[in-house]
Order: structure tokens, then sequence, then C-alpha cells
């Protein structure tokens, strides 16, 4: 274990990472609160959405990077609410799956263009080029994150996943312009063993 203190400019940088990061909780929870959602729920019915309409939760849990226990407890509240529904599969019984119901799909529908907005509201002062600079920094320390989170983390395997679910979603936005559910069952990523929390 290093002694090594960090420097001025080290927690500056993390103190401005970690407001930023409380204020935007605050207002996606206020946004998504007009819509009768939490931002969990939010993230969750966007994940299914994105995933095809269904999904297990392992998936849910490697495309959220969350734990298990955590997308199990979500999903138990809104099933509870009527946002999601649980199924077995039809083959393996041991295997679940969580989708949306019409009143999970309306609230998205709902509340996603206002997410959206904000979101472009709070990046339009970037460039194009400082968007890709945030995201490559941010993207580092992500994975650094990770790395001492889950010292057994392949990270270049949670890179190509990452990879992958980025030109997921590049494909997913252009073919629509609002937010329905589709048709087809898909998996956003492949196995990501390395998002597992201790």
């Amino acid at each position: 274990m290093t002694n090594a203190k960090p420097s001025l400019t080290v927690l500056k940088s993390w103190r401005q990472i970690y407001q930023t990061d409380n204020l935007l909780k605050l207002c996606q929870d206020q946004i998504c609160g007009e819509y009768g959602l939490t931002v969990e729920q939010w993230a969750m019915l966007l994940a299914l959405n994105y995933m095809g309409g269904s999904a297990k939760p392992v998936d849910l849990a490697d495309w959220l990077i969350r734990s298990p226990n955590s997308i199990s407890m979500i999903v138990d509240r809104m099933v509870k609410v009527g946002l999601v529904k649980r199924t077995r599969d039809r083959i393996d019984r041991r295997v679940v799956w969580v989708t949306p119901t019409m009143k999970g799909n309306a609230a998205l529908e709902q509340a996603h263009p206002a997410i959206l907005e904000f979101v472009h509201k709070i990046f339009q002062p970037l460039s194009n080029e400082d968007n890709d600079t945030l995201f490559d920094l941010l993207g580092r320390m992500k994975f650094e994150i990770l790395k001492y989170s889950n010292p057994g983390a392949d990270i270049k395997e949670v890179r190509r996943v990452e990879s992958k679910q980025v030109e997921g979603i590049k494909r997913w936005m252009s073919g629509k312009k609002t937010v329905a559910p589709r048709k087809v069952k898909g998996q956003a990523s492949g196995k990501r063993k390395a998002v597992r929390r201790r």
C-alpha cells in the first residue's frame, strides 16, 4: 500500500467530479419524478428498451454496472408498481426474463424526451472535441475504478464489450425517433464478468 498523497490538482478534480455527479443525480431525480419514475427505474426501462424489450437480470446488471442483488431489488420494486414483469423461460425454467409492462413503456415514452433535453442542454457548452476528450478521460478513470473494485477484472474484455455497446447505441439511436419497445428479443452485451463489485 502506498502512502502517496494526492496533489491539490487531483483533489480539485475529484471534488469537481463528486459535486457534478451529485448535481446530475438531483436533476435526473427531479425530471424522472415528474413522470412518476426514479432514475433507477428510468435507467432500467431504457436498458430493457435497448436490449429489445426483455433481458435477464444478470445482463441488466452488466449493462447498468450494478450488482445482481441491487438489480433484483430494483426489479422487485418495479414489479410492485407495475412497471415490469418477470417471466420464466419456457425452455430453461431457471432463467428469468424481465420485460416492461404497458405502464412501464408509457412512462419511458414520456420521461425519456425530457431526460434527453436535459442531457442536450448540459452538454451544449462543450464542443464535439471537448466531448470526445471528456469521454476518454472519464473512461480512463472508470477503468481504474474497476481495477480497484475488482482486481481480477479483464479490462481488455470490458473495453471490447463497451465498444460493442457504444456501436449498438449508435444503431439503436439512428433507427428510432422515439423510445418504443422493439419486438425482437436481444441482449446488449455478451458476458461481462468484470463488472462484479466486491
